[in-house]
């Protein structure tokens, strides 16, 4: 599919034509969850947003097009809730910072599953996005300065290695967790679920000790 037709056509710049695409990402989101892709035509988008059709077309040129901005408006939203807590890890103990981050990506996730889920379907379709990720660029910096910032007290050769590895394990468990695993995400589930994962990522990256004495990946305690 071309690019061009995965863009807007026109950027809304007024408060009432920011309305108008407000309107029509929002019932184009509601008609990929309730009936899917294949029923999200464009007649049926502008149906369900109040929007003749003729101003759909003067923002968007196709339905691919708005299933790209609502996949897009959800990773925001995933993004900012994440960014939000991470800004609170630097001071935080490694449990504790491990349950923050966690906790912080299966949350964001629990806010809109069902469009998370019907969105990671669809997007191979519309070809634009590769996937919905937790972490964008700022928020994987954040998680390596902090990293980089208890590095003498972790057991990381390779702060960068380490940041790969913890950030794609809580994208997996989060993600995994909305398509697989929808009972994981109640109140009580959830819970268990971050303590779970901020102990495996804890283990991972925490020294073990032996005595008082830190013991290094090798050096083993006879």
């Amino acid at each position: 599919m071309r690019r061009a037709a995965l863009q807007p056509r026109k950027i809304a710049t007024q408060r009432r034509s920011r309305a108008t695409v407000d309107a029509l990402v929002e019932a184009t989101a509601r008609i990929l969850v309730r009936e899917g892709f294949d029923k999200a035509s464009t007649n049926r988008i502008a149906e369900v947003a109040g929007v003749g059709i003729g101003s759909l077309y003067q923002y968007f040129p196709g339905k691919e097009a708005l299933v790209v901005a609502v996949a897009e408006r959800h990773q925001r939203e995933i993004m900012q809730q994440v960014q939000a807590r991470l800004a609170g890890i630097l001071d935080q103990p490694v449990h504790a910072a491990m349950r923050t981050i966690v906790a912080a990506a299966i949350d964001a996730h629990r806010v809109d599953p069902a469009l998370h889920r019907v969105l990671a379907e669809q997007i191979p379709r519309v070809g634009k996005l590769a996937g919905l990720a937790t972490f964008d660029r700022g928020n994987y910096a954040a998680f390596r300065t902090w990293l980089e910032a208890r590095r003498r007290e972790l057991r990381v050769a390779d702060p960068e290695l380490a940041a790969f590895v913890c950030v794609n394990a809580i994208e997996a468990l989060a993600h995994n967790a909305v398509l697989h695993a929808p009972k994981m995400l109640s109140d009580e589930r959830a819970a268990a679920l971050v303590e779970e994962g901020a102990r495996m990522l804890a283990g991972y990256l925490a020294p073990r000790h032996a005595g008082g004495r830190r013991v290094s990946r090798r050096t083993r305690p006879a």
